[in-house]
């Protein structure tokens, strides 16, 4: 078997491990659960592109998300994302620090300003980012 074989399997057993767990949530009556899981990934995409345009986010910080940004889309990563958890932690470790840089700027009330999914996520990205529960 080839690398993108490999690779297409890895990336569809994740996705259905994905799809299982936010049907399962569904099935047994947690559709908050199952709405924060599903859209994690896009509200953090809402969330990075609000804070680039946030003028009170610094031009240091704002290069941070950028970089971010750019290396989250590069195909290119430290662990490469075929290898089944590390290969999504080093994308994770890299939200959390710029996350964290952002946050020790500007605070945790602009992430619950720009944080577009149930509070419940945002109060887990704060928790991680931030480390500890922060008040606005």
């Amino acid at each position: 078997m080839s690398t993108w074989d490999w690779v297409l399997i890895v990336t569809a057993s994740v996705a259905v491990a994905y799809l299982g767990l936010v049907a399962t949530l569904v099935v047994v009556g947690r559709r908050s659960e199952a709405r924060a899981v599903a859209g994690f990934v896009p509200d953090c995409a809402v969330l990075f592109r609000r804070l680039l345009g946030d003028p009170r986010v610094s031009g240091r910080r704002r290069m941070a998300v950028l970089v971010l940004v750019a290396y989250l889309a590069s195909p290119i990563d430290l662990v490469p994302d075929f290898i089944p958890v590390a290969g999504q932690l080093d994308d994770l470790l890299a939200v959390v620090l710029v996350l964290r840089l952002v946050l020790r700027g500007a605070g945790p009330a602009l992430l619950r300003e720009h944080w577009p999914g149930p509070d419940s996520s945002r109060e887990l990205v704060i928790r991680l980012a931030w480390g500890k529960r922060a008040r606005a």
